[in-house]
């Protein structure tokens, strides 16, 4: 068991959610499913939680009705080691409701937030060279999905 996992309260679609990030992301599953019973806030058989993984991390989605909503104040980031990459799950969690934001942010249809970067982003905006990061960090702000090829070209001047 992972001694931190993610919690994620959506209103009444947690399996919808959870079976959503299953199918976009290679290495991943619902690993389980608790119901409510009688003694729980919601209906009886009505699927309360669901534990599931995305790339070996174990996140937990809750149905725990419309109090809550997601906000960009927390987000999930995706690394990616190529611009197919990128585009690939850029698209894939744009789909059906999705929203691109700005510098590589999308919220998905259920409304959480996620960052599409590439691996090196990193390195290149913390490089020492302030010349280097600096122009990444103003290609990065002129950007909504992140373009590789662009923030390498930047990053060597």
């Amino acid at each position: 068991m992972q001694k931190i996992t993610t919690f994620l309260w959506f209103d009444q679609n947690a399996l919808e959610a959870a079976n959503f990030y299953v199918s976009v992301f290679p290495n991943a599953k619902i690993e389980r499913i608790a119901y409510n019973t009688d003694v729980t806030p919601g209906p009886t058989g009505s699927v309360m939680t669901v534990v599931f993984s995305l790339e070996g991390q174990e996140f937990i989605a809750l149905n725990g009705g419309p109090m809550f909503k997601f906000t960009p104040a927390i987000s999930l980031t995706v690394n990616c080691e190529t611009q197919a990459e990128i585009d690939r799950y850029w698209q894939q969690l744009t789909a059906d409701g999705g929203a691109e934001v700005e510098c590589g942010w999308l919220t998905d249809k259920f409304g959480l937030s996620w960052q599409i970067v590439p691996s090196e982003i990193e390195m290149m905006i913390s490089d020492p060279d302030l010349q280097k990061s600096q122009r990444v960090m103003a290609a990065v702000m002129s950007m909504k999905k992140l373009d590789l090829a662009l923030l390498r070209k930047a990053y060597e001047g």
